[in-house]
């Protein structure tokens, strides 16, 4: 049965409403149900609703960076029946092998990270859709790119589960050619609530 995305997205701007916390002119905490807590139900509808809007884009891999973008990440993969892989944020005692690496730059945390994919997972060849929890100035999608691009291999999406639309990573995917599409668009942050684009789910596909 064909996904209603339109209620997915419903219930994904409801769970933001009641749940989420502003904090600030440009923060959004959303803990309980996306990057710390899991809502398992709802990561698995958004999962779907991303690997139908790709589908046409033959994907052998998705990518994200742990460890907020794990789970919608995951739960696209499923459904694309493709591995995942995340890109870690600190090179671990494991991770000694030859590895693709770039520095991202967290708007949230104001730090800087060296994240890594080790070049076993990654090969010429490989369609990767890219999948994120939050779209704020596009550091975090930009490093991800620079590893698909290491690896001689090609970018073909971008999914985003919470896009900040007044900041600049929107126009800064865009700017690449690559289809984005963001579930949740928030226009801006007004006394303390959330206010939601009026053009709802942003969808740029080829």
């Amino acid at each position: 049965m064909k996904l209603d995305r339109r209620l997915v997205i419903k219930i994904l701007e409801e769970k933001i409403k009641s749940e989420g916390i502003v904090l600030g002119s440009d923060i959004l905490k959303v803990d309980s149900f996306l990057n710390h807590q899991i809502d398992p139900f709802l990561m698995s509808q958004i999962g779907q609703a991303f690997a139908e809007k790709f589908s046409h884009e033959n994907i052998s891999k998705v990518l994200t960076i742990e460890s907020s973008g794990i789970a919608p990440a995951l739960m696209t993969s499923l459904q694309l029946q493709v591995p995942m892989i995340f890109a870690r944020k600190h090179q671990s005692r494991t991770l000694n092998e030859e590895f693709f690496s770039a520095s991202v730059y967290s708007y949230t945390k104001q730090t800087e990270n060296q994240i890594a994919v080790s070049k076993r997972f990654i090969n010429p060849g490989d369609r990767v859709l890219i999948i994120d929890d939050f779209l704020a100035n596009g550091q975090a999608v930009q490093g991800l790119l620079d590893i698909i691009n290491q690896a001689g291999a090609s970018a073909v999406g971008v999914g985003i589960v919470i896009e900040k639309r007044f900041q600049a990573g929107h126009q800064l995917i865009l700017s690449k050619n690559l289809p984005l599409v963001s579930l949740a668009s928030i226009d801006r942050f007004e006394d303390g609530q959330v206010v939601f684009s009026k053009q709802g789910e942003t969808s740029h596909v080829n």
